[in-house]
């Protein structure tokens, strides 16, 4: 697991055993603050300052963060269902060739 996104409790749940809150080490969240206060200030016009930050910041994690996590989950098991459908076929061995070669005698 990427160690910029971590489980609050264990390697695969959170408190509750049914949802996996988006945990962010704080080299990233000081860095994704910093991106926020200079995104509202060039896009926007406006200069938020660290609590703001922290805030939309939070939001974003609690509200659109869920979203794109759940479309990364599925996206994900499309690409491997993809891959893995015809397994046999693009990975499949002959058996019991030795014998067919025209090289052996029987």
């Amino acid at each position: 697991m990427n160690d910029s996104l971590r489980p609050r409790s264990g390697p695969l749940e959170s408190d509750d055993n049914r949802h996996m809150p988006i945990a962010l080490t704080p080299e990233v969240t000081k860095q994704l603050q910093a991106s926020i206060k200079r995104f509202t200030a060039e896009h926007l016009d406006e200069e938020v300052g660290d609590l703001k930050a922290a805030l939309f910041l939070d939001f974003c994690l609690a509200e659109i963060g869920a979203v794109v996590y759940n479309q990364a989950i599925a996206d994900a098991q499309t690409y491997f269902q993809a891959r893995t459908t015809d397994l046999e076929g693009i990975c499949y061995q002959p058996e019991f060739t030795y014998w067919k070669t025209a090289t052996r005698k029987a």
